[in-house]
């Protein structure tokens, strides 16, 4: 096998093997400071992480105030404390070697305010930012306004293209690296655009080798692309080690090091990795975020499946196929649906998803009491976690509010990732991984319930495997 050499990356020559970021509670200061101790590049989640008491313990968010705008500033201010907390762990963990980023979603709520505050109250300690889901126009100046390198996450060259013209080009020398992610092999949320099929997938290489082209047309030609999204040993991407053509590469790994010692994720989750077969995680677009995201087929994820098709379109008035009445609510409002769609209706309601909730699209979806009232609640507790959310209706904007109907056929994001990044039940909540996940169960590494330490990982990926 080729040997990956060390590149310079956030000013220090390392490991060109990173740590992905992963969302709330799950990419923290203990594992991202194991992942630089070890030579590589780790990334602590600055997506609502974890703030402590004064034992240690983690402190579970609780959010006090009447309004959403008023549950919103408690969330921006938790955020805060919680990044500073997880830089501070992550540099004691790695012992200054290696470097350590923060990784921020540019669509979560107070995203900018977040970043502000962090990097103030973490001088020295944070040496990039990555940055994705959306379009992260304003984190080259904020990373210049700091000192740190900043990575943009795309999944295109176009992607890249619009960020430099608009924002990037007056911010060169901070310019870190380039995440390429795979947005359909990548866990989490991913960059599907309206054009591209989730049911099509392109080999990266390609798509890699034209967003180098672009780079190189901006003089960026010795920039790092991290290659991210579906990566699992080295041995399996030969050709892109050393290949001029797509010049210095680092690979990032997102889900292997979910099973690791280090790894704050329930020893539940973990087995349940385990246990995993292709096909097993789903690139869907239930999140309220509005993007495509992958995640494990759990009982959660099946009843979204089932929730959308318990659907029918509807109107106010008889109009065209729309002649048979349908009374709806506790009022029994009347709308008109197609004769078939209103047998399909009374089917549902008599298997006792008796509560029909309309969405944005002019339909509605049939659900228990139970679920309905779930969501209502969830609904009304929204802190705004996100800057516009589809479930909750919210947007970081003045009216604090997209103007749309919410969308029942949604979720909280910011419950049940606390859910599950907190020892919830696995089944019952969102479960994000890659779509290589399967591979647990295929790597003889892992026999026997293995789970290696964050330097054993490094190590064994280094070496090819």
């Amino acid at each position: 096998m080729k040997t990956i050499a060390p590149l310079v990356i956030s000013g220090r020559e390392v490991l060109p093997i990173v740590e992905g970021g992963k969302g709330i509670a799950v990419s923290t200061g203990i594992s991202s400071g194991a992942w630089a101790a070890a030579g590589g590049v780790g990334t602590f989640s600055g997506v609502n992480a974890d703030v402590y008491d004064e034992d240690g313990a983690v402190v579970r968010p609780v959010y006090h105030g009447r309004t959403r705008l008023e549950r919103h500033r408690e969330l921006i201010e938790l955020g805060i404390r919680g990044g500073i907390a997880q830089a501070r762990i992550a540099h004691e963990v790695s012992g200054g070697r290696g470097r350590l980023h923060m990784n921020v979603l540019w669509e979560m709520g107070g995203a900018e305010e977040i970043l502000h505050g962090v990097l103030e109250g973490a001088k020295g300690l944070i040496h990039g930012i990555t940055c994705g889901a959306g379009m992260p126009y304003r984190v080259g100046e904020i990373a210049a306004r700091y000192g740190v390198y900043y990575y943009p996450i795309v999944s295109s060259a176009r992607a890249f293209r619009a960020l430099w013209k608009r924002a990037y080009s007056k911010y060169r020398e901070g310019l870190g690296g380039v995440v390429y992610e795979d947005p359909w092999l990548a866990g989490g949320h991913n960059g599907l655009s309206n054009s591209e099929s989730p049911d099509k997938p392109e080999p990266p290489y390609g798509r890699v080798r034209e967003l180098r082209r672009e780079m190189v047309e901006y003089g960026l030609g010795a920039v790092p692309i991290f290659m991210a999204g579906g990566v699992w040993r080295l041995d399996e991407w030969q050709d892109w080690i050393g290949n001029p053509e797509l010049g210095p590469i680092a690979f990032q790994f997102g889900t292997r090091p979910l099973l690791t010692r280090e790894s704050p994720i329930s020893d539940v989750w973990k087995r349940r990795l385990c246990t995993l077969a292709p096909g097993d995680v789903l690139l869907h677009r239930f999140s309220p975020t509005g993007f495509y995201s992958s995640a494990v087929k759990n009982v959660f994820i099946q009843e979204l499946v089932e929730r959308s098709h318990r659907q029918i379109p509807y109107t106010g008035e008889e109009v065209g196929e729309h002649v048979a009445e349908l009374p709806i609510g506790a009022r029994r409002r009347v709308v008109w649906v197609t004769p078939h769609d209103k047998e399909r209706a009374e089917a549902w309601i008599a298997e006792g998803f008796s509560e029909a909730l309309r969405t944005p699209d002019s339909t509605l979806v049939f659900v228990t009491p139970d679920t309905a009232e779930e969501i209502r609640r969830d609904q009304t507790d929204c802190m705004g976690c996100l800057s516009q959310c589809v479930f909750s209706n919210w947007a970081q904007n003045e009216a604090t509010t997209t103007g749309k109907k919410s969308d029942p056929r949604s979720f909280c994001i910011q419950k049940t990732l606390q859910n599950i990044g907190h020892g919830g039940d696995v089944e019952n909540e969102l479960m994000f991984a890659g779509h290589n996940a399967y591979r647990f169960a295929q790597d003889s590494w892992y026999g026997g319930g293995f789970i290696p330490t964050v330097r054993e990982l490094v190590e064994r990926i280094a070496s090819g495997q």
